[in-house]
């Protein structure tokens, strides 16, 4: 499982309509031949913005995308139902733990951050 993508900086401007929040997203990759189980898993910024996975089995060798506005969840796209932007455009790091805490991968971006 790693963290495979991250859109922080939603294109055009930042009116927070919900098409500009669900246009900043993350997404997540299973490199595995099996599927599994994402139930409690969560990501999170640097803030502590925190979206849990709920009732979400991720099949192998795929990818979903959790974006940050509202919308209807499927099989490729999650959503966080948010008003507001999480990423920070500039400098920011997204956590992916599993259900007991550990953390499975890290991505940053913008000055002092390197890739974990």
């Amino acid at each position: 499982m790693e963290i495979s993508r991250v859109q922080a900086d939603s294109p055009g401007r930042d009116n927070r309509t919900n098409r500009s929040l669900n246009a900043e997203w993350v997404e997540i990759t299973n490199n595995t031949r099996h599927g599994i189980n994402l139930d409690g898993w969560t990501l999170k910024d640097e803030d502590g913005h925190r979206y849990r996975f709920n009732d979400v089995r991720l099949a192998g060798r795929s990818t979903i995308r959790i974006h940050t506005g509202e919308g209807r969840d499927t099989r490729t796209d999650l959503f966080q139902d948010r008003r507001n932007y999480i990423w920070d455009n500039h400098s920011d790091t997204a956590t992916l733990r599993d259900d007991r805490g550990r953390t499975v991968d890290t991505e940053s971006w913008g000055r002092h951050h390197h890739r974990r």
